[in-house]
């Protein structure tokens, strides 16, 4: 099923109309109806009842995004909250970790003390917890130094900053937004292979994907690193449909 995004955002943000110096373009632009004046939408070529929001020379129009410049918009900002999300959770693992490294000692009794508890528990059941890898994993934790725990949670932080950064600027469609997801992105992927080779799990495959799908997507629908003409190519492309909008709108062939 196709998708209208031009009538999916006005029908949230609602119409943008304009009406040009340009007789011949005004003329294509206007409609006279029972009800008044019309104006049609440079988004979605419908007319509007009432008074146009703006006025002027026809490459005075609002740059109006719509069709695939809508579509890009839309999967720029998924992967905007996708960022979030991942960030606001690395905040809390960071935080987590540097409550940890300031009660590790007490942490660390305290897990031992369940740990005595449940250890026949789990016996009865034929399953022995003094080697149990997630057993291990934890106790290998409590054996770090205060100061690398501490630069553990730095490290989170700064990540989750970046990650911060990424959702913001892409929810924007900043072009700075996008270069730094593709590199961030495109160097947590050996890391995340890596990853893959100790355990697989179907969360890590699907991470990995997203972000190989996120990498490649950005770098060439948005002609990233001179690719498919670069930047020049990108503007150019935005800059004649802005510059065309009016005449598109009222019909005349680009």
């Amino acid at each position: 099923m196709k998708v209208d995004w031009d009538r999916r955002t006005c029908a949230r943000k609602g119409h943008v109309t304009y009406a040009p110096d340009e007789g011949r373009f005004a003329e294509r632009l206007h409609a006279v109806t029972a009800l008044g004046d019309a104006w049609r939408c440079l988004r979605c070529g419908d007319f509007v009842v009432g008074e146009p929001q703006g006025r002027g020379p026809a490459v005075g129009a609002p740059i109006v995004a719509r069709g695939k410049v809508l579509r890009d918009l839309f999967i720029l900002r998924f992967l905007a909250v996708e960022r979030a999300v991942r960030g606001v959770f690395i905040v809390l693992v960071a935080v987590a970790v540097w409550k940890f490294s300031n009660s590790q000692d007490a942490v660390r009794r305290l897990f031992d003390e369940y740990l005595d508890v449940f250890r026949p528990v789990f016996r009865h059941f034929h399953y022995d917890l003094d080697h149990s890898p997630v057993v291990g994993s934890v106790q290998k934790v409590f054996g770090y130094k205060h100061s690398t725990l501490v630069l553990v949670a730095a490290l989170l932080l700064a990540y989750a900053l970046i990650e911060l950064v990424e959702a913001v600027g892409l929810w924007y469609a900043k072009r700075w937004a996008e270069y730094l997801t593709v590199v961030a992105t495109a160097a947590f992927l050996p890391l995340e292979i890596y990853e893959l080779t100790e355990r697989v799990s179907w969360l890590k495959i699907a991470m990995l994907v997203l972000n190989l799908l996120a990498v490649l997507y950005i770098a060439v629908a948005k002609k990233l690193f001179g690719l498919r003409g670069g930047r020049r190519a990108f503007e150019e492309e935005r800059r004649s449909a802005s510059l065309l909008e009016v005449e598109e709108s009222a019909g005349v062939a680009a």
